[in-house]
């Protein structure tokens, strides 16, 4: 097995140059004992089960936020993404491995609505979290900033040393969502011009090597977000993601010059921790 490409991940992330980015997919490594959606098509069947949506938009996520949004009022769709959150999910393997890797000032970015990641550093030393939030709840406001304690403080994030940025919000500890269709809309009209970014999280990425793990990019808006969120950072990258890739997914490593580590994310996270894999390793 050639594990050349592995060495170089660990040999990077060991030096701090690397930017975790997690998605979803992070929560299949303890599947059974997730009791939170973790993905967007589980956590749409929870949402339309409890709202009754238009048939061709009960499997679209952001449009049937959109249809409960529009026919309930912002506060329900809320409401039911706090209750599809609320259970909490204990940091895995994955999680606790990049909250101790703190070489540099660490950016996490992490794109799904739980709040493991942020568990799993606390108790550490000056860490903040920066949260995406809705238009719809906070005209002319981007994000917001909390400490390790939940208190919202962006005065402090300059002289954060681990910043966890969660681009689409988090359940905790404020219940902000981007979801809907005019949630990104609203993002999206933005982000080409990076208004959208935090001024922080621009600096922390200027030349840094981007992970990609729990991502899959067969969607416009994960590949937008990833795209925009990676701008101005080093020409390498990788991405954790077993068998076959759509047609859009295989151009979009393509031109971000992303090299796709094909195998599953736990051998991957055993690679991690001890440096033996009992999977096979293809690299694309």
């Amino acid at each position: 097995m050639n594990t050349k490409i592995l060495d170089e991940i660990v040999k990077s992330l060991a030096a701090g140059n690397v930017i975790p980015y997690l998605g979803p997919g992070v929560l299949g490594l303890e599947s059974t004992t997730c009791q939170v959606p973790a993905t967007p098509e589980d956590l749409v069947k929870l949402l339309t089960a409890k709202v009754s949506v238009p048939h061709k938009i009960r499997n679209n996520l952001t449009a049937a936020a959109q249809f409960i949004e529009n026919f309930k009022h912002r506060k329900t769709i809320v409401s039911l993404m706090a209750e599809a959150f609320s259970t909490g999910v204990s940091p895995n393997v994955l999680h606790h491995y990049v909250a101790g890797l703190g070489k540099k000032p660490l950016l996490i970015v992490d794109t799904w609505y739980d709040d493991a990641m942020a568990i799993a550093l606390r108790g550490q030393q000056n860490w903040g979290q920066i949260q995406g939030v809705s238009q719809a709840e906070h005209m002319g406001e981007w994000v917001h900033y909390f400490d390790d304690s939940g208190r919202i403080e962006a005065s402090e994030a300059d002289a954060w040393t681990t910043i966890l940025y969660k681009p689409i919000g988090s359940v905790n500890p404020a219940q902000n969502y981007i979801v809907s269709d005019s949630d990104y809309v609203e993002v999206l009209t933005e982000i080409d011009i990076q208004t959208p970014i935090p001024p922080r999280v621009q600096e922390l990425r200027t030349g840094a090597n981007f992970l990609f793990m729990g991502c899959r990019f067969s969607n416009q808006l994960t590949r937008t977000y990833a795209r925009q969120i990676m701008k101005r950072s080093s020409d390498k990258h990788w991405a954790v993601i077993e068998g076959p890739l759509t047609r859009m997914e295989e151009k979009f490593l393509a031109e971000q010059n992303i090299t796709r580590i094909d195998m599953p994310l736990a051998d991957f996270v055993e690679w991690l921790q001890t440096g033996k894999v009992t999977g096979t390793l293809v690299a694309a």
